[in-house]
């Protein structure tokens, strides 16, 4: 979940020896956002239960975090230009922190679900300042520590979410319970907030960059046209709103796909440069993280469901399971750079493949244990599953990247942030029409049925990604000649 953007050169005297303190500044914005993604997972049977919360509710809780945060993405590149990177930042920051206050003392649910929706807003404003910021303040062999440091942060919110969310809600702060898992994100905000401006650098003569404000609420209102009916049409057995909603979700993008291609050839700024996207690397890549974000969030998702309502356990004791997963993705993704020396173009077809071998396992654990066994027959599973998904993560976004021409990489960076966003979203939107579905027969029965659709989508991802482009004979002649 990165968005590059091009590093803006500072005077030399500016980058005297800055220190680590900004980097901790930046890298705690980062934890936040992408550790919030995560450790909701943990605390949805407890929301459930204190808030009277429906199955399509738990759903928007997920996917609605995903559905800002991925709409409003592209947004955060022209605003930063006007205000400075350094104040969007930190309005990026000050709105999540009061929407994770909000989420903390929710009355009720649709309460809960708004504050979520304004988290993704905020994690929209901050999440590309970061590597912004980081190559404004370092350069050098300071700024690939940096770039490292934040590889690895992203990794430890991710793998390790639902055991800090679990740890919090057992706790029990003063009684607070599930949320812990919002309020927490309160004292490490505010922290950025009073040491931004001492630590950050100063914002530089600021431009109107233009920003397509049509084609930005084109993608947030298709998007959630589509979603909609998804996660609110099963239960109310898909009245006709829904098909009528999902048609206009598509005839938005269509629209979206028209406004853009439209803007491009007439010189104004598209939400999305289309020159970006020309290359089918760049397009296979996308409808790649596409399969491969639908599928991981899902995953998370139903897991933690599984755990804690078919077999009891509590938070923290969920979240332990889910440590064997997030120590093998941790692996992973130390793994791929060098898998990728070695294997090249076959690491991310062969990673899903992977990905899926563990998806295959955990069903054969399920059908094994039911909601009664031990729980740590899904151990191999949840090992191997982890192990793929952490090098075809890593493997892809590096791959993808490194083709693409250097005017073209903060939007082809940006883009791949908005569709794993948006892929999450969706995804949770999809699985839960799958598990909800079949949770009448069990919940076991329930997760196993998800476990088919996600390994039919790592299949998919398989095949994708081991596309080769075609080579017209005549090219392909004078290369042998």
């Amino acid at each position: 979940m990165t968005t590059l953007s091009t590093p803006r050169a500072l005077p030399t005297a500016a980058r005297t020896a800055p220190g680590w303190l900004p980097l901790a500044a930046l890298l705690s914005g980062t934890f936040l956002v992408v550790l919030d993604f995560f450790i909701v997972n943990v605390a949805l049977p407890s929301i459930q239960r204190d808030l009277g919360a429906g199955d399509s509710a738990v759903e928007w809780l997920v996917a609605g975090y995903g559905l800002t945060f991925g709409g409003l993405l592209m947004a955060a590149g022209p605003l930063s230009q006007r205000w400075g990177r350094r104040r969007t930042y930190v309005l990026g920051v000050l709105v999540f922190v009061l929407a994770s206050t909000l989420c903390g003392i929710a009355p009720d649910v649709g309460t809960l679900i708004a504050a979520r929706l304004a988290q993704g807003v905020g994690a929209a404003l901050l999440a590309p300042m970061v590597l912004a910021l980081i190559g404004d303040v370092y350069e050098g062999p300071a700024r690939l520590k940096a770039m490292s440091g934040y590889a690895t942060v992203m990794g430890v919110a991710a793998a390790l979410g639902q055991l800090i969310g679990g740890i919090l809600i057992r706790a029990d702060i003063d009684g607070l319970g599930w949320r812990t898992v919002f309020l927490v994100n309160i004292p490490v905000g505010v922290a950025i907030l009073l040491t931004a401006r001492r630590l950050l650098p100063a914002p530089a003569l600021r431009q109107r960059a233009p920003l397509d404000v049509a084609g930005l609420l084109l993608v947030v209102v298709s998007t959630t046209a589509v979603l909609l009916p998804l996660l609110e049409g099963r239960r109310l057995g898909w009245p006709e709103w829904t098909w009528a909603s999902l048609g206009l979700g598509l005839a938005l993008a269509a629209g979206l796909v028209r406004r853009t291609l439209s803007r491009a050839t007439s010189g104004r700024a598209p939400i999305l440069d289309p020159a970006a996207l020309h290359a089918p690397a760049v397009r296979r890549a996308l409808i790649a993280q596409a399969l491969l974000f639908c599928g991981m969030a899902s995953y998370f998702l139903v897991l933690a469901l599984y755990l804690q309502i078919g077999h009891g356990l509590g938070p923290l004791r969920s979240g332990l399971v889910f440590t064997v997963m997030a120590s093998s993705y941790m692996v992973g993704t130390r793994r791929a750079a060098g898998l990728a020396v070695r294997f090249g173009t076959r690491v991310v077809p062969g990673a899903a493949l992977v990905f899926t071998l563990g998806h295959l396992l955990v069903l054969a654990a399920v059908g094994e244990i039911g909601v009664t066994g031990s729980v740590w027959w899904l151990a191999p599973g949840l090992a191997v599953s982890g192990l793929g998904m952490g090098v075809c993560l890593s493997s892809l976004v590096g791959s993808v990247m490194a083709g693409v021409e250097p005017q073209h990489a903060a939007t082809v960076s940006g883009t791949l942030s908005m569709v794993q966003q948006l892929g999450n979203a969706l995804g949770v939107a999809l699985i839960g029409l799958v598990f909800y579905g079949a949770s009448e027969r069990g919940i076991d029965v329930a997760f196993e049925h998800s476990l088919v659709w996600l390994a039919g989508s790592t299949l998919a991802l398989a095949a994708v990604t081991a596309l080769r482009p075609r080579v017209r004979a005549g090219a392909a002649g004078r290369t042998r000649g």
